[in-house]
Formats: C-alpha cells, structure tokens, sequence
C-alpha cells in the first residue's frame, strides 16, 4: 500500500514543533521543527525527500534502490529521495522520526521520548 503525502503530514505534525512550511520559490511545502527542515514534498508528488546521515543513506539505497536515492542538491548531506508507491509505511514512519530527531533542539526530543515511553 503507497504511502500519501496526507500520512507523513500526519506524522510531522503530531511530533512537538512539527510544521508543514511552504516555500513560494520551490512551489511546494517543506516539514519543519522551527526554522529547519528535515523532510521535503508535495501532495501530488510521487516522492519526497527525508533527512538521513550519509551511512543511512548508503544502507537504504543499497537495501532498496527501487524505493530510495540519493536527492537532488542535498544527496551529498545525506538526503534520500523515497518513492512513496515502494516504501514500507512503518519505515518512512521511523525515517521522518528519526529525521526530526536529528534537527530538533534537544529539549523538544527528550520532552517526546519522555512521552512515548
């Protein structure tokens, strides 16, 4: 089953300080705690791009290279493109977390862990 854009929404949204920002000049919302972005899309996309460590990015392109790539102009950092028809739902789910995590102040993800637990 795809993966919607409307879903990850869902997810970002229900994380503390998760926002859905649009950007005019690219034409299409960026996921955002304050002023960072950890993940990219739109709602008619077929894909969208998720913040990851270079290691992870190599894991994931060697794991399902169907499903994710390097991303355009922010690769190099670690950025993997996903296609939302191939990805595991609980996959992209942990991915976008983990993504928050890595951009998030620190108070804002002990204050989650300390929710989820």
């Amino acid at each position: 089953m795809a993966v919607t854009y409307a879903q990850v929404r869902e997810w970002v949204l229900a994380l503390p300080g998760g926002a859905e920002v649009m950007v005019e000049e690219w034409g299409h919302p960026t996921f955002r705690v304050g002023s960072k972005m950890f993940a990219s899309g739109a709602p008619d996309s077929p894909s969208m791009t998720v913040k990851a460590s270079t290691e992870e990015q190599a894991e994931l392109i060697a794991a399902a290279p169907e499903t994710y790539s390097v991303a355009a102009y922010v690769g190099r950092f670690g950025w993997v493109q996903v296609q939302l028809a191939d990805v595991d739902p609980d996959e992209l789910r942990e991915l976008v977390v983990e993504a928050w995590r890595r951009t998030a102040p620190k108070k804002l993800v002990k204050e989650y862990d300390a929710g989820t637990r």
